[in-house]
């Protein structure tokens, strides 16, 4: 309601600009795609439609644009390895039946909120599973570009399957090469001077024009007497739109296209929010990630019941749009009706696009798809980065890249949860200058109260570390007879059930003993769990120093309370080194 009301002509013209840029990439990028994926072409161009709408309509983004990427089509033609190639009707069916689960996913995994579980995964896995899938890109592109036909099947392994097409394969066809190769120097060159100069950013069209012109004006595209064109063309694209269609449900087919589609769902959702994020740093815009997510899922759900390709966010329409000025996600719909509008004119000229054309922007998107500068930088940083990298783009290599995602997915999380468990703890004192800070090696301890910092994660993955913590303290106690000891909870973090009842455990030993633990800095999470367990019931509340504003200020009145109750007892002098007020508050600091 708030986008009707604060939209205007100037924003109209912004958005309907940009969205007839981006219908000019969106049309051959589509195609190209679908050739990616091993389908027909004109699933590429219905997910155009389809996916990009639905997601418009229903996104949190400004500026995202959905439909067909490299990366989700390369996971779609891996999923989809299992069908015979040769039957054209069951790929189909498994492709609409493949969006559907992949809608499914995300639109559960946007219902139980768990779009924030994708911080979880490592940049380096992204970075390492781009890099396999344009190098099988490239790869997977050589037969088109050299005019031979692919040999092997979809259950070969794909290196094995290009080795096959080109030693055991058909003669180059030079002619294919020649429009491969025009296509490659074009896109480079237009790609240039679109920068240089600023130009509307429709240099893939234009170069698919060219070749297609080149092709027709040399006779390659038109049959000849036997029926067959000199190269291939692509095929030929009904003009009609996308027709509601709900696909086949095999249940042998569950098993593998369940893997397939969680695969294309964890990327399609990676791929989206880091596009919609790097976009929103720019424009200050806040994004939904969860209704994101959702707006994924509802558009990969509709796609397929209409015959379309899965997507995701694609970044470079996403840029094309955000740099042509669009305003709100309007500039999305008029792309998708764009590209149905130029289906249903221009889809008998289509069938004089050369499939090498289309090959050699395929190997240029391939080149661009890598970061080279960022895969770098990730081999160089540490072991762990560079250890994701490897072995994401190692699988998706030799195995296969929907397998390289979830082993990555996993691996990510399973070196996060021990790197997250560390827990740290050291000694502090009170030195003469009345300054609390951290224990050094040799110095001599207060034998009359001890001090101890906890600092870290306090779920149950740290419940090890944080039982050998509260052992040393318990020895600490027991070596020096103390009877005062602060526990700082200043700088825990998220504590659970497990390390709570830890916790309470190790207070309710010592408590028996004749010790008194001090809580200091006792955060308001931690403080409502141990309250939550009935450590009021038991405990002294005096005991407890909840987290202040002042820095370190629960800390020193622990202290002080410490060493004054040790006064009354007639151990020592009142503690006087930490006053109650002072004027230069400031001293007091913690190292």
């Amino acid at each position: 309601m708030g986008l009707a009301l604060n939209y205007n002509a100037v924003k109209g013209r912004h958005d309907v600009i940009a969205g007839l840029t981006v219908a000019a990439i969106s049309f051959p990028q589509a195609m190209a795609y679908a050739l990616i994926a091993g389908v027909d072409p004109r699933f590429g161009v219905y997910s155009a439609i389809v996916v990009t709408i639905v997601a418009s309509i229903f996104g949190s983004s400004s500026h995202l644009i959905n439909g067909p990427t490299s990366a989700i089509s390369l996971l779609v033609f891996t999923a989809l390895a299992f069908v015979d190639s040769e039957n054209s009707k069951e790929l189909f069916e498994a492709l609409f039946l493949l969006a559907v689960l992949v809608g499914v996913f995300q639109i559960i995994i946007s219902l139980f909120k768990l779009g924030n579980l994708t911080r979880y995964i490592s940049e380096s896995v992204i970075i390492g599973f781009m890099a396999a899938a344009a190098f099988l890109l490239a790869v997977g592109q050589l037969g088109n570009a050299l005019g031979v036909r692919d040999k092997g099947n979809g259950h070969m392994q794909v290196l094995r399957r290009v080795w096959l097409t080109l030693t055991h394969g058909d003669r180059i066809n030079y002619r294919a090469l020649i429009l491969s190769a025009a296509a490659v120097v074009l896109a480079v060159v237009l790609r240039k001077l679109v920068r240089r100069y600023g130009l509307p950013q429709i240099d893939m069209l234009s170069v698919l024009i060219i070749t297609a012109l080149i092709a027709y004006l040399a006779g390659w595209s038109i049959p000849g007497a036997n029926g067959h064109t000199a190269v291939s063309v692509a095929a030929k694209i009904p003009r009609s739109l996308p027709s509601a269609h709900i696909p086949e449900v095999h249940t042998s087919w569950l098993p593998q296209l369940s893997a397939g589609a969680l695969a294309i769902a964890f990327v399609g959702i990676i791929e989206a929010l880091s596009i919609a994020k790097a976009i929103a740093y720019q424009t200050r815009q806040k994004i939904d990630y969860n209704r994101q997510i959702m707006a994924e899922g509802l558009a990969n759900l509709a796609g397929g019941f209409f015959q379309s390709l899965p997507g995701s966010g694609s970044l470079t329409r996403s840029a094309i749009n955000f740099q042509a000025g669009a305003k709100t996600r309007f500039s999305g719909i008029v792309s998708a009706a764009t590209v149905a509008a130029a289906l249903l004119l221009f889809a008998p000229l289509l069938r004089y696009v050369p499939q090498a054309a289309l090959a050699g922007l395929l190997l240029v998107t391939a080149a661009r798809l890598v970061d080279f500068k960022r895969l770098i930088y990730a081999l160089k940083a540490s072991r762990y980065d560079a250890g994701l990298v490897i072995v994401t783009a190692f699988t998706g290599v030799a195995i296969d890249l929907d397998k390289s995602v979830l082993i990555g997915v996993i691996l990510s999380i399973l070196l996060f949860v021990p790197r997250a468990a560390k827990l740290k703890a050291r000694e502090l004192i009170v030195t003469p200058e009345r300054v609390v800070r951290e224990r050094l090696p040799g110095e001599p301890a207060d034998p009359t109260i001890v001090i101890y910092d906890l600092e870290g994660e306090l779920f149950f993955g740290a419940a090890p570390e944080l039982d050998r913590y509260l052992q040393e303290l318990r020895q600490r106690i027991e070596d020096d007879d103390a009877k005062f000891a602060v526990l700082r909870l200043k700088r825990v973090r998220h504590p659970d059930v497990v390390c709570i009842e830890h916790i309470e455990h190790f207070l309710r030993e010592e408590t028996a003993r004749g010790v008194n633990i001090l809580l200091a800095g006792v955060r308001l999470d931690t403080l409502t769990l141990l309250k939550n367990v009935g450590l009021d019931s038991w405990f002294q509340s005096e005991h407890v120093f909840p987290e202040e504003e002042v820095e370190y200020s629960a800390t020193l009145k622990a202290v002080r309370y410490g060493h004054n109750r040790l006064a009354e007892l007639k151990l020592k002098e009142p503690f006087t080194a930490v006053p109650e007020r002072t004027e230069h508050t400031d001293l007091y600091y913690l190292v």
